[in-house]
């Protein structure tokens, strides 16, 4: 893994008890155990990177999801981002201000949502019909508009915001051809190069950029 660029000193990742969040948390350890905190909103003076990975995943159809099935998916894959992003807002504007280096990257302030390919409208039809994925497909495409206004309204605070797409994890999805562990060294290597160029994105792994 490539993580030569990543230098935060200060992040913070929803959803670290398992899966993705849990690896992506071992590997900032593993590479930056010296200068990386985790803090909670009380301790935080400044935070360089936020990743919204916290996901509820119903297996249902268009024609199986219920009411409760697609209100509880938006309410933490998209309202529940929409929070965080606004709670730690003021740290990451004060590690952006206290960084002094001009342009836009992780080291700075950057706030990173976990996304999917299937959210993608160009990539809906590959997909398998009926998708089993149904209320998380149509929710991350909530969150992908969420960080095109986030990335809009936090320019002026130099705070770098993508979508990334973690790739088809062995695990969590189901007939998948990487585990976590290649997921998160693609996704910290991507992000650890992340420039002003990528800000308002969507990103997969790999760094390809995803059509909306």
């Amino acid at each position: 893994m490539n993580m030569a660029a990543l230098k935060a000193c200060s992040a913070l990742v929803s959803g670290a008890n398992r899966g993705l969040g849990l690896e992506m948390v071992k590997q900032l350890l593993e590479a930056l155990f010296r200068s990386l905190g985790l803090y909670t909103a009380q301790d935080v003076n400044g935070l360089n990177l936020l990743v919204n990975n916290a996901t509820v995943l119903p297996q249902k159809t268009m024609l199986t999801a219920t009411v409760e099935d697609m209100q509880n998916t938006f309410n933490t894959n998209v309202i529940g981002a929409l929070f965080v992003i606004r709670e730690y807002l003021p740290y990451l504007r004060t590690a952006a201000k206290a960084s002094g280096k001009p342009g836009m990257s992780c080291d700075k302030a950057a706030v990173i949502n976990i996304s999917t390919d299937s959210a993608s409208m160009s990539f809906m039809p590959v997909l398998k019909e009926p998708f089993p994925f149904f209320p998380y497909s149509i929710s991350k495409a909530g969150l992908n508009m969420l960080i095109i206004y986030t990335a809009r309204d936090l320019k002026v605070d130099e705070i770098l915001c993508i979508s990334i797409h973690p790739g088809w994890v062995r695990r969590d999805m189901g007939g998948a051809s990487i585990d976590a562990r290649e997921s998160v060294e693609g996704m910290l290597g991507v992000i650890g190069s992340l420039t002003e160029k990528q800000n308002g994105g969507f990103l997969d792994y790999t760094g390809e950029t995803i059509p909306w």
